[in-house]
């Protein structure tokens, strides 16, 4: 069974007709399964079943007997994009509505404090070159790990890796800028 399965990988890896509905009819079933166990709902493993079965079929030509059976690896590739799957999610930010016109004699101050953060924080990305200014963007809002964004952007990962440095070294710098230029204004 295992060696027709190992074939199958190979069929897959070669790109033959019908190879990829026959991987899917052999191992939709432990695939589906691990997917359903990590996955919060239904449509979440939903997803990630397909994104498992778009990595097994990039990852098939990798496929070695020698060191696994087929199942084994296809678990494997299925472990590992699940992985992938939550420490994604759990790298998104949460976002949280600050109602309007808090009153500040009810804790509100710190809602108000959190929204002036933002503000000057998104006024610092405004002041960066456009590609970094993305690259943050993507980073710290919406969660997308440095392979993400090349991939959004089209760009190689080294080139994301040191814009997203260079750009969050420039915001620190023109923030403390501004807290010199505040500080200075608060001694005169």
């Amino acid at each position: 069974m295992d060696t027709e399965a190992a074939e199958l990988l190979a069929r897959v890896a070669d790109g033959e007709p019908g190879a990829v509905q026959a991987c899917v009819d052999t191992f939709g079933a432990i695939v589906w399964s691990l997917a359903l166990r990590s996955s919060g709902t239904r449509e979440d493993a939903e997803d990630a079943t397909q994104e498992i079965f778009t990595d097994l079929w990039r990852s098939a030509g990798r496929f070695n007997r020698s060191l696994s059976t087929a199942h084994g690896f296809v678990a494997m590739i299925a472990r590992r994009r699940l992985i992938d799957r939550r420490r994604k999610q759990d790298r998104r930010p949460v976002l949280v509505t600050i109602p309007e016109g808090l009153d500040p004699s009810h804790d509100g101050h710190e809602h108000i404090d959190q929204r002036i953060r933002a503000r000057e924080a998104l006024r610092l990305l405004d002041e960066l070159k456009p590609q970094q200014k993305r690259m943050l963007e993507l980073s710290l809002v919406h969660g997308m790990s440095h392979s993400e964004i090349a991939g959004e952007m089209a760009i190689p990962l080294g080139t994301v890796k040191t814009g997203i440095r260079r750009g969050l070294a420039s915001a620190r710098a023109l923030a403390a800028q501004d807290d010199t230029r505040r500080d200075g204004v608060q001694d005169a």
